[in-house]
């Protein structure tokens, strides 16, 4: 393993451990046994290497509720969201150090326009994935550059980050996967009726 991908899995053990406010360079160098020089080099910053930790979780993330979505060729649309959210409801609570980073992740991005930026590539690239899951779930031509395609990855996306947020505020009290089943048939009807 190279210095790169020894402070990427560095990086992922302290987001954990510790969050994302409160890793030095130097918790870095020395849970990669690295140096300091390598986290410039590879990442431009301390905030660019947390943060490509993060978006690469994330997309992990997001790829295995995908897997869990498209199982089953057979399954209708509505059911593979259900499946979707209640496999990311059932993984909250392992994932809560993690989405705690995450949204101090987020708050020091408004003040920095490269890590904006990298938040903003992450949720093209994941509006991008989910959008193409969203045809494939069609499985009638529907192309998912298709702008219906794009609403309702982009509405799933702001679902699951609404939702992992309720969560870790309230968790007895956020939405289950019932309750999102439902609201996600009256937009599934809305956006494709007769699908």
């Amino acid at each position: 393993m190279g210095h790169r991908e020894e402070l990427l899995a560095a990086a992922r053990r302290l987001l954990e451990e510790k969050g994302y406010a409160h890793i030095t360079a130097r918790d870095l160098v020395a849970a990669s046994d690295t140096n300091l020089h390598s986290i410039g080099y590879h990442f431009g910053s301390k905030a660019g290497l947390l943060n490509t930790a993060i978006s690469e979780v994330f997309e992990e993330w997001t790829d295995k509720l995908a897997s869990i979505a498209m199982a089953e060729p057979a399954v209708p649309p509505i059911e593979r969201g259900r499946r979707a959210w209640t496999a990311m409801l059932d993984s909250l609570p392992a994932s809560r150090a993690l989405l705690l980073s995450y949204v101090e992740a987020l708050a020091q991005a408004e003040r920095t326009e490269s890590l904006r930026e990298q938040f903003a590539a992450h949720y093209r690239r994941c509006r991008a994935k989910v959008a193409e899951l969203v045809a494939r779930s069609l499985a009638d031509g529907t192309a998912p550059d298709d702008p219906r395609c794009q609403a309702v990855a982009s509405f799933v996306i702001a679902i699951c980050d609404g939702l992992a947020v309720q969560w870790l505020l309230d968790p007895a009290g956020a939405p289950t996967s019932e309750q999102l089943t439902a609201g996600l048939e009256a937009m599934w009807a809305a956006s494709f009726p007769g699908a």
